[in-house]
């Protein structure tokens, strides 16, 4: 790879390594003879993790390096892909979030600073947010859906509802779809995947996967458990004890 066609460099990339290209500036590559995973990155993520109100952010090029945090992150994207994105835009969106912060961490080099409103969401927005995604439970949501509810830039939205509740976007959402899921189990005929599909998950399996995540137990566990305890004997208050003689 170069930055000129005369001017090409040779470089050696093992399992994991990382690459990271001119935003601004096309760049020659050669014969590239490795599987690899081609990641963008939007302003708008980069923007909600920079501390401060910025502008553009602008990285570092690098043309090999390694971090392994990083690498964690587009093997999670890449086993995502593999698996048909059962976890949807707001999974991916969490993801981008967390490459973001290492990449401003590691490889900031310049921002543009602007004057940004600072605090969090008031009130009625977040009770429009809450009521759209319980509304749209079963659906991709997306945090653009989210922040243009509330009139907001997907990028202010996401960095103002955290410091309203402590979670980001995705986060929320799992936890209201895992909320609805644990109410649905409580009937003793409730089917695992028709709750699945109810609470917006994709598959049966990714249900089950972030279900016992989450609360610890499967989702038929859960449903056992709750069923059992609802059939369970109680003791008759009006029934007399008798204790054996010696």
């Amino acid at each position: 790879m170069g930055s000129k066609r005369c001017a090409l460099e040779k470089f050696d990339y093992a399992a994991g390594d990382l690459a990271l290209c001119d935003r601004h500036i096309g760049e020659w590559v050669g014969l590239m003879n490795v599987t690899h995973l081609q990641l963008g990155i939007s302003d708008a993520a980069l923007l909600a993790c920079s501390d401060g109100a910025y502008g553009e952010v602008e990285l570092r090029a690098s043309r090999k390096f390694a971090n392994s945090r990083l690498s964690a992150l587009v093997a999670a994207v890449h086993a995502e892909m593999v698996a048909g994105f059962p976890s949807g835009r707001l999974f991916l969106d969490s993801v981008e979030q967390a490459m973001a912060v290492a990449l401003v961490n590691g490889h900031a080099a310049k921002h543009r600073p602007v004057q940004m409103q600072r605090g969090g969401l008031g009130s009625a927005r977040l009770r429009r947010i809450k009521e759209l995604v319980r509304a749209k439970i079963e659906d991709d949501l997306s945090p653009d859906e989210m922040a243009e509810s509330v009139g907001l830039s997907t990028a202010h939205f996401a960095r103002m509802f955290r410091k309203s509740t402590g979670e980001t976007p995705h986060q929320f959402v799992l936890r209201q779809r895992l909320e609805r899921a644990k109410a649905l189990l409580r009937a003793a005929d409730a089917r695992v995947l028709d709750v699945a599909v109810a609470c917006g998950f994709k598959t049966q399996q990714h249900f089950a996967q972030v279900f016992r995540g989450v609360c610890g137990v499967s989702p038929t566990e859960y449903r056992q458990d709750i069923v059992g305890s609802k059939e369970a004997p109680t003791p008759d208050s009006n029934q007399e004890e008798f204790a054996p003689a010696d």
